[in-house]
């Protein structure tokens, strides 16, 4: 996997195990972030209780949907290319009806069926329970579209199928929109004002994901340090939670340690910090908890305070070297990565050469790295003009990028000749004769499989390693799902 070059997922035909009394088939693609993959879950319970079963053949679906990204105009190129593909087969197939659902449909809306007319629906990312309705519309020969957005809809009340599941790791969202304006994100345009999702469904779906074997999730959110939830919603069980002795609300570091509590188990991770909202209440609880994993994606987008000003980024260079130093003294070996944007507007040599001695100063684990795009209604692309050339973007990419792979190498070596527990998610790309698994950093390690399956947690001897993959051999079960951390 490569993590040091862009977050950006290829789509993929997501498919479950379906109900024999289903009917209909659905071809779904998700593009982007891991929201959006988790949103096609959920899109996908919603229609299995429509009569639609998931399909991975193009050619034999009777709905076809991609749920789409618009961080940048290469994710929303990328998109109309697949619903060129689409409309090709849909030629062979006139009753196939194609949907775009996610960002770039609430960015869109009827352009998709007034202008392109490539679509049959177009459904916004707080509107999939309207989805049977629309189709409705659909069949019945209209358009159809919803991209109202919600200040209340969390999807808490759905659960979600595991499309493509490897039954070892899931999402799970416990957020929704944003409320940080930076002037070059699209996000709060098409996601909406930020809202949090009701505690006592998030612990019952970690709790059903347990049940079912699973071994890690992944707590979800475009800010997740901004989560809060008052007004109750947790039974008995959960008030009497050590966390919960003194609390009125439950604040992003009280469901860390309800989920860690509920589930010892189970590995915790979670995604995305924003500098600005991460407290040392988070930090702390993550060093408490051995089942939290030692791992945060931490945003920065900009070493130069001036372009961080400019960004709206709420944080100055100081602040976020602050925050970096308590990390590590608190948990001094969790692993860090970041999103980092160059060519943004005005951006000079010297703003650049801030990114690079800031990255010095850090040294994250990875990176998802990108030259600044211009969005459509963002605050940027309206007061500022896109005036660094191209050329110049990609050579301060490249420089950034450079730059990263040696410091994931200089870290992913650190760990040569550590005996670490890595929990097996897969057989590795390369071979079938070898697993691949994260220990808790979420640096990937591969190992001869031996008598070992997927979902074991084992203790693996690193004999050496790339750029960004640690190379072993396991040497027996792991006790637990992490080291104690000593604390």
């Amino acid at each position: 996997m490569e993590k040091v070059i862009d977050e950006q997922k290829q789509g993929e035909a997501l498919v479950l195990e379906g109900a024999q009394a289903n009917t209909k088939k659905l071809f779904i693609e998700s593009y982007g972030c891991q929201m959006n993959f988790s949103d096609s879950e959920i899109v996908a319970s919603i229609l299995a209780k429509e009569g639609f079963n998931t399909t991975q053949s193009l050619q034999e679906a009777d709905l076809v949907l991609v749920n789409t990204c618009s961080i940048r105009d290469k994710a929303e190129q990328t998109v109309r290319k697949r619903l060129e593909k689409y409309n090709a087969v849909k030629q062979t197939n006139p009753k196939m009806k194609v949907g775009v659902l996610g960002c770039m449909a609430e960015r869109l809306k009827s352009k998709f069926l007034e202008e392109e007319k490539i679509v049959d629906l177009v459904v916004g990312p707080d509107a999939y329970k309207d989805l049977p309705n629309l189709i409705r519309e659909v069949e019945e020969g209209r358009d159809a579209i919803n991209v109202i957005l919600s200040k209340e809809e969390t999807y808490g009340d759905i659960s979600p199928v595991r499309l493509q599941s490897n039954g070892v790791s899931a999402f799970v969202s416990i957020t929704r929109g944003c409320d940080n304006m930076c002037t070059f994100c699209v996000v709060p345009f098409t996601r909406g004002r930020e809202r949090s999702r009701d505690p006592q469904s998030i612990i019952e779906e970690v709790n059903d994901l347990a049940a079912r074997g699973f071994k890690e999730i992944t707590l979800l959110g475009q800010n997740v340090d901004s989560y809060l939830w008052y007004g109750g919603g947790l039974k008995k069980d959960f008030e009497k939670a050590s966390v919960m002795q003194q609390a009125t609300s439950v604040s992003f570091s009280n469901l860390l340690a309800l989920v860690a509590e509920a589930q010892p188990k189970m590995r915790i991770r979670f995604s995305t910090s924003n500098p600005q909202d991460m407290t040392l209440d988070v930090i702390h609880t993550m060093a408490k908890y051995p089942n939290i994993c030692d791992y945060i994606h931490l945003p920065v987008q900009s070493g130069s305070d001036r372009i961080l000003k400019k960004m709206n980024r709420l944080h100055t260079r100081e602040e976020y070297f602050t925050l970096i130093d308590n990390i590590r003294k608190i948990i001094p070996n969790c692993a860090i990565s970041q999103d980092m944007m160059t060519g943004f507007p005005t951006e000079t040599e010297e703003d650049h050469q801030d990114t690079l001695s800031l990255m010095e100063y850090v040294k994250y684990d990875f990176g998802f790295m990108f030259a600044y795009s211009e969005r459509p209604g963002t605050m940027a692309a309206r007061k500022f003009e896109d005036d660094i050339p191209l050329a110049v973007k990609k050579r301060r990419l490249a420089e950034v990028i450079a730059l990263q792979l040696e410091h994931s190498y200089h870290n992913t070596k650190k760990m040569v000749g550590q005996t670490i527990e890595i929990l097996i998610e897969k057989e590795s790309k390369k071979s079938d004769a070898e697993w691949s698994g994260r220990n808790s950093q979420n640096t990937v390690a591969v190992f001869p499989k031996q008598h070992y399956k997927v979902g074991d947690f084992v203790m693996v001897k690193i004999d050496s390693c790339t750029k960004s993959t640690l190379i072993g051999e396991a040497v027996g079960y792991s006790q637990s799902p992490q080291p104690p951390k000593g604390v």
